[in-house]
């Protein structure tokens, strides 16, 4: 063993002392009905994304990997797969609506409203629609957001409500 192996380094260790553990996300009280969410970031998505995406999920519809296939249904090229357009946007509202932990309950009123092509970047804002303490779980409560996705252009793409068991404070 050299003795880096065996030494821990001091910056480290001091850090590691110093480290508090601090809550992530919202809690139910921030929901207020009404309240809306710009989520930051954006994300491109790229033909890499598109057929890494479809090919690990098994999604093998050839539009979403043949441009020949896709220019037959009227794309002008390749477009990507929805799922990943799903996955993205809800991915990009994480932060703010779920991270401070609570089940995923489910997705209704999913509306693809245009296809989106590789290079483009979405983007993503959410707007609380209800919340209501759950009556099977003390300490937590459910709360529904309608989260549309735009392009670069913001342009509209997707839209869904989703709903979440979220923890409340204390």
């Amino acid at each position: 063993m050299t003795s880096n192996e065996t030494a821990v380094d001091p910056v480290v260790a001091r850090l590691k002392a110093s480290a508090t553990l601090r809550s992530r996300g919202n809690r139910y009280e921030d929901f207020e009905p009404g309240r809306r969410f710009d989520h930051h970031w954006g994300r491109t998505v790229t033909a890499a994304d598109n057929t890494m995406f479809s090919v690990l999920t098994l999604h093998y519809n050839p539009q979403y990997t043949n441009e020949a296939m896709a220019q037959a249904n009227g794309h002008p090229g390749v477009p990507v797969n929805p799922l990943l357009v799903f996955n993205t946007v809800f991915g990009l509202s994480v932060e703010d609506l779920s991270e401070g932990g609570g089940p995923f309950l489910g997705v209704d009123e999913l509306a693809y409203v245009r296809p989106v092509y590789p290079g483009e970047t979405l983007y993503a804002r959410s707007v609380v629609v209800s919340r209501r303490p759950a009556s099977n779980r003390p300490g937590y409560g459910i709360v529904t957001w309608h989260t549309h996705g735009t392009n670069q252009r913001g342009e509209a793409v997707i839209e869904f409500k989703r709903s979440n068991l979220v923890r409340m404070r204390g």
